[in-house]
């Protein structure tokens, strides 16, 4: 552990820019952030932000194969540089490939078209400071091969193994790359932030073989392998996982960890749930993670979908457990909650595309696509300028996050409750029956 560092922790500012192949729109299209974006970044900026995780539309930047168009891009970067915004530029975010790429992470294709796609990116823009190479390669790689969510809908581990093998090396040669043509710059892994719980004999096992699995994808990029004599590594070993073994390390700078209330399930004979009903406090999981990896860390992506007033008392949790893990010594360099607008569709998981808002942001979206403030933004701008956690005002949950997340109350026994002021609702609620479940088809 490095001596408790006393500065607040940096709030960091977002954007959701996920490319739906299928229907070839994106989040920044169905929120309009592709023509608000000034507008947008004029928000953050008046939030107090400085630093921000922003998407490079690699879908529409090279729409044909090896012909790049960076005007956008261009523009942007050139307009965050002179209203003295840091971005930690994001390659990929989820399926945010080109459409010419048919079969997605596991087309022939995908590793050759990615590393020349970075290597111009990085060539064209010498003075980027933070990058992300792919946006949480576990999460996506997971859905797109082992739960056929997204494309190219594969299931089951031996598919999860095999877009892991195809992708993971050239993500790997791309950090080196990146060493050499951007070597004052610094690599954000960003991935989900898990710990799995069981309540019987069964569940426990399950868990067990969860949280060898949450550390699979950066251990593959490290060139680390994974335990063959483990539940997991047998299971790997037999669908081929022997590739993920001889990975030439790549390299991390930054460990960014993507915290949701559903990173943490609890397992049993009846199945998983999720929120967990006891959650390990986030700080625990923060220090899990450094103790492991040892570089710096950063909560990379946060939030809860309900009222703003929810959204604000989440944020206030995030960060207190944030500054826990830095009074403990866990050098912590910010806290992004994203995104910075309410998102769109992720009712669906993406499968469909009808610009249904996502009650998540730290402004929220009316029917007409108009930015809104409330008690988030204002708890959100507090934080940004340095304002700490038992300072943020604590609103009672209102349904359904108060059912959701009452597994978290213990933690929270010490604040100073408030109802939360009328009209502070956002644009819509999520529906109680529809979550986000990350879970193993045929595990033991």
């Amino acid at each position: 552990m490095t001596p408790a560092d006393s500065r607040p922790i940096e709030i960091i500012g977002a954007f959701e820019s996920t490319y739906m192949p299928s229907h070839d729109r994106d989040i920044f299209e169905t929120t309009e952030h592709d023509v608000r974006w000034r507008e947008d970044l004029a928000l953050l900026a008046q939030s107090g932000v400085k630093r921000l995780r922003y998407p490079i539309r690699w879908h529409r930047i090279e729409a044909t194969p090896g012909h790049f168009d960076w005007s956008e891009t261009d523009e942007i970067l050139a307009h965050l540089r002179a209203i003295g915004m840091r971005p930690i530029v994001d390659l990929v975010h989820h399926t945010s490939y080109p459409a010419w790429i048919t079969d997605g992470f596991a087309d022939d294709r995908f590793p050759s078209a990615y590393l020349r796609y970075a290597e111009a990116f990085a060539r064209r823009y010498p003075d980027v400071e933070e990058y992300t190479l792919f946006n949480e390669p576990f999460s996506t790689l997971f859905l797109s091969g082992h739960e056929a969510i997204w494309p190219p809908y594969r299931s089951g581990l031996d598919g999860f193994v095999d877009l892991l093998a195809n992708v993971l090396p050239a993500m790997a040669q791309a950090s080196r790359l990146y060493r050499e043509l951007l070597p004052n710059a610094r690599h954000v892994w960003v991935d989900t932030c898990e710990h799995h719980t069981g309540t019987d004999e069964s569940g426990r096992g399950y868990a067990e073989y969860a949280n060898e699995r949450r550390f699979l994808v950066i251990d593959a990029f490290l060139g680390r392998g994974y335990d063959r004599e483990s539940i997991l590594g047998r299971e790997l070993t037999a669908v081929g996982g022997e590739r993920l073994q001889g990975i030439e390390p790549g390299v991390v700078d930054v460990l960014g960890l993507d915290y949701y209330a559903h990173c943490q399930w609890s397992f049993g004979e009846g199945g998983g749930s999720a929120p967990s009903p006891n959650p390990l406090p986030l700080a625990d999981q923060i220090e899990q993670y450094w103790q492991r990896y040892g570089v710096p860390c950063m909560i990379t992506e946060t939030n809860v979908r309900g009222h703003t007033t929810d959204r604000a008392t989440w944020l206030k949790y995030v960060l207190e457990q944030c500054e826990t893990a830095r009074d403990r010594g866990v050098p912590l360099e910010g806290l992004c909650w994203f995104p910075f607008i309410d998102s769109t569709d992720w009712d669906s998981l993406l499968y469909r595309c009808e610009g249904n808002v996502d009650p998540v942001g730290v402004y929220w979206l009316d029917e007409t696509l108009t930015r809104h403030g409330s008690v988030m933004s204002d708890s959100y701008a507090s934080a940004a300028r340095g304002v700490p956690s038992s300072r943020l005002p604590a609103f009672e949950f209102a349904e359904p996050v108060a059912t959701r997340l009452r597994g978290y109350l213990p933690q929270m026994a010490h604040w100073n409750w408030q109802p939360g002021p009328p009209g502070n609702r956002g644009h819509n609620l999520p529906l109680t029956t529809r979550t986000m479940e990350l879970r193993v088809v045929d595990a033991n």
